[in-house]
């Protein structure tokens, strides 16, 4: 019990004035930063990243929540290439986690729009290795679309 409650609460510590203090809404830009659009077009972005070392995991691998949140963000995107005003809210998000990716690696993030309908959207993300082709992540992100007010 003592274990799983140090692993979950991060109060006190080294990182507390650090967390405190960081802007509201700072998880988009810092999992975002360094992300570049090598190709954009109706239904598809394909970006290119190197991985940086503020997004490891314990194994010195991209961390899973960043490769999450890389699904989130850069399937979000891809919705407005359909014409939406508006990315939508998540209703689900899928990832599978197939191999790792290291610091300094140029990877390949390819977002596709699979449907883009008045209600919902439904995108799919994968992660490459660019050296190798090697898939690392394939991720599927369902949002709903407010559908607008007649009144």
């Amino acid at each position: 019990m003592e274990s799983a409650k140090k692993f979950v609460e991060k109060e006190g510590g080294d990182y507390e004035f650090t967390v405190d203090s960081m802007p509201a809404r700072f998880m988009n830009p810092m999992v975002m930063q360094g992300v570049k659009i090598d190709q954009i077009e109706r239904g598809r972005i394909l970006c290119s990243f190197t991985v940086p070392p503020r997004l490891l995991n314990t194994g010195n691998s991209l961390h899973g929540g960043a490769t999450a949140a890389l699904v989130d963000l850069v399937g979000s995107a891809v919705i407005f290439t359909m014409g939406p005003p508006t990315t939508g809210l998540s209703v689900g998000i899928n990832v599978s986690y197939l191999d790792g990716a290291y610091v300094g690696e140029e990877i390949e993030i390819e977002s596709r729009a699979l449907r883009v309908g008045k209600a919902l959207a439904v995108v799919s993300v994968e992660f490459k290795s660019k050296k190798t082709g090697k898939l690392i992540a394939q991720g599927r992100h369902t949002k709903y679309l407010s559908i607008p007010s007649k009144i």
